[in-house]
């Protein structure tokens, strides 16, 4: 069995991991890379032909973050007999999604912000749908390539982090023996406003494990009721002082759990039932896909109904925007690491010099993005700088800035856990920053001194 890291190994961007197994070539995920543009965000596909001297035959897809599925037209055009696997809400995301992103590369680069021409166009994904096959959780599906000398089997767990998140088992032989792999891709062992907690398979014989909060102490110290209660004193206390708050947060996933979550503070009476909570953009149609698929995949309540938690729209105005911007009032708003110039970014800037106001953290901020920025800032102390956007800045920080750890990710010692519970002979850390992959190594190896740990090199093709 071969192994090549496609995307960066010591990042959680651009996740793309190829195997070459008994002749299938398969590659786990297809993301892009949102601090970079054009060809740079993309994994290197080339690589599969020109290290491993392969092809792909099969893609799987575990969930609908453009880390982990953005570049997939761009693979079927490099590979265009590569069939596409994914649970059937992971496919309705997309169908939405993809598009949505043709039509903003599009923009940019017509509007010259940017040199690069889009990475696909709405066209180009209309002649691959054809190419999306979708199963059940735990429900066998063939993986075998077309030069396979034997048969590739893969099934599909809940993994608890977003609507249609799977791990992914593959089953083959080799040498006479049923050998096992387990991809985790993003997890969460506990469950979260909307998502139960995931489902692992009882053993398996190499681990691929993401590690994207290895290095987060104070994640392994909180539990969630903790983190609930506060964030409820804070929001409320915003609000009680006529304050705005800006909880940035990832379109799919973050986003509905949040709306969750102010639905529940709403109807137990900790925050006014009348102060307004604004949204934009496609919430409100992702909205409509958790709930129409909410009798068919894992739900804490299938009767709960995103769409059915009041909004408002972000007014497009500046002047409106200001208007809003009075206060009270929570606006739940892409993107969660703030980058430029999504909404979250231009509302940011307006806000952090205004000592009544906030923005609320609601999840794991990459060192480097806005959001890190700004909470470094915050953390040395009223007034200090922070700059958030390019020819904007640098501006003193006044308003409260708190980090909540609603992270759809399982902290490390659930991490832990899961090596635990299935015994592997080898693991693999992907999908991490080193100081998280550091800790998680000595961790696993002090634990588990029998286990072969292994950090993938970007690019280093590596035999299991």
């Amino acid at each position: 069995m071969k192994f090549l890291a496609l995307g960066d190994t010591e990042d959680i961007a651009a996740s793309c991991h190829f195997l070459e197994i008994e002749g299938t070539g398969l590659v786990l995920d297809a993301g892009t890379d949102p601090s970079r543009e054009g060809p740079d965000s993309l994994p290197r596909f080339d690589w599969v032909r020109e290290r491993a001297q392969s092809y792909v035959d099969h893609a799987v897809i575990t969930h609908a973050h453009h880390d982990h599925m953005g570049s997939l037209p761009v693979l079927v055009q490099e590979f265009p007999h590569v069939m596409a696997h994914m649970t059937d809400a992971t496919q309705r995301l997309l169908e939405f999604l993809l598009p949505s992103s043709a039509r903003l590369q599009k923009k940019r680069y017509e509007q010259h912000e940017t040199d690069h021409e889009p990475l696909f166009t709405e066209d180009d994904l209309s002649f691959q749908s054809h190419v999306y096959l979708t199963h059940e959780l735990q429900e066998d599906f063939d993986l075998t390539g077309m030069k396979g000398a034997g048969s590739l089997t893969g099934r599909f767990y809940s993994a608890g982090h977003i609507l249609g998140s799977v791990g992914t088992e593959l089953r083959f032989e080799e040498d006479g023996e049923e050998r096992r792999l387990f991809y985790t891709s993003d997890t969460n062992m506990q469950p979260q406003s909307i998502i139960p907690g995931g489902e692992y398979p009882s053993s398996t014989d190499v681990l691929i494990l993401e590690t994207t909060l290895g290095a987060d102490e104070e994640a392994e110290q909180t539990s969630r009721p903790e983190e609930y209660a506060k964030f409820r004193d804070t929001l409320s206390r915003v609000l009680d002082r006529g304050g705005t708050a800006l909880i940035p947060v990832f379109v799919m996933g973050r986003a509905q759990e949040m709306l969750a979550m102010l639905h529940r503070l709403k109807t137990e009476g900790h925050i006014p039932a009348d102060v307004p909570i604004y949204t934009a953009g496609s919430m409100r149609a992702i909205a409509g896909l958790y709930d129409d698929t909410r009798t068919t995949t894992p739900r804490l309540d299938e009767d709960f109904k995103v769409y059915d938690v009041e909004q408002e729209r972000v007014p497009y105005g500046s002047d409106e925007k200001a208007d809003v911007l009075e206060g009270p009032g929570i606006m739940v708003v892409s993107s969660g690491m703030m980058f430029e110039p999504t909404l979250s970014n231009i509302l940011a800037r307006r806000i952090v010099e205004n000592e009544r106001d906030a923005v609320l953290i609601v999840g794991h901020a990459v060192d480097g993005t806005p959001s890190r920025r700004l909470q470094d800032a915050a953390a040395e102390g009223p007034g200090s700088p922070v700059m958030l956007a390019d020819g904007h800045g640098p501006q003193p920080v006044y308003c409260t800035v708190e980090r909540f750890r609603f992270s759809g990710h399982s902290h490390r010692r659930d991490l832990l856990t899961i090596v635990d519970r299935l015994a592997p002979e080898t693991v693999l850390l992907v999908h991490g920053e080193p100081a998280a992959q550091d800790w998680m190594q000595h961790a696993i190896e002090d634990r588990h001194p029998s286990v072969d740990v292994r950090r993938p090199d970007w690019g280093d093709l590596i035999e299991l």
